[in-house]
């Protein structure tokens, strides 16, 4: 796929949806794209994280505690929680039946970034905090 379509992709997802052209081009430049063969584990719940995956194609099952929670279709993405703590996955993704192709960046290529544009940081401190409003919200903790 090439680098602008990767670029496009990257701004449907929230957490980089306050980037400018360049940082997302930055992202997508630091990135590869990455074809999972069907019933393949991409990351496994309790082991540690590597890499954020957005999903261009294919589909998986998210899963917690052995149960499913969701499938995952192209413009889904997961990993960001281990990519942002380093701390092991909280969810199991399998590729799908027909297998899943990922836009992957490893947790070193992204804390590199973050070091060279701390805007691309800051984005993502918004759209982690807005993550947390929303979920007090609905659970009825007020802060």
């Amino acid at each position: 796929m090439a680098q602008a379509t990767i670029t496009e992709r990257l701004s449907q997802v929230d957490l980089f949806s306050g980037l400018s052209q360049r940082n997302l081009a930055r992202i997508a430049r630091s990135g590869r794209e990455v074809d999972h063969k069907p019933g393949k584990e991409v990351v496994t719940q309790g082991r540690g994280g590597i890499a954020f995956h957005l999903v261009l194609g294919g589909s998986a099952d998210l899963e917690i505690g052995g149960q499913l929670r969701k499938r995952l279709d192209a413009g889904d993405y997961f990993g960001e929680i281990s990519l942002l703590d380093g701390k092991p996955r909280t969810a199991t993704v399998r590729a799908g039946g027909d297998g899943l192709r990922t836009f992957a960046i490893t947790a070193w290529e992204f804390q590199a970034l973050l070091k060279e544009q701390p805007r691309i940081a800051r984005a993502l401190l918004v759209t982690l905090c807005a993550r947390i409003r929303d979920t007090q919200e609905a659970s009825g903790v007020a802060r």
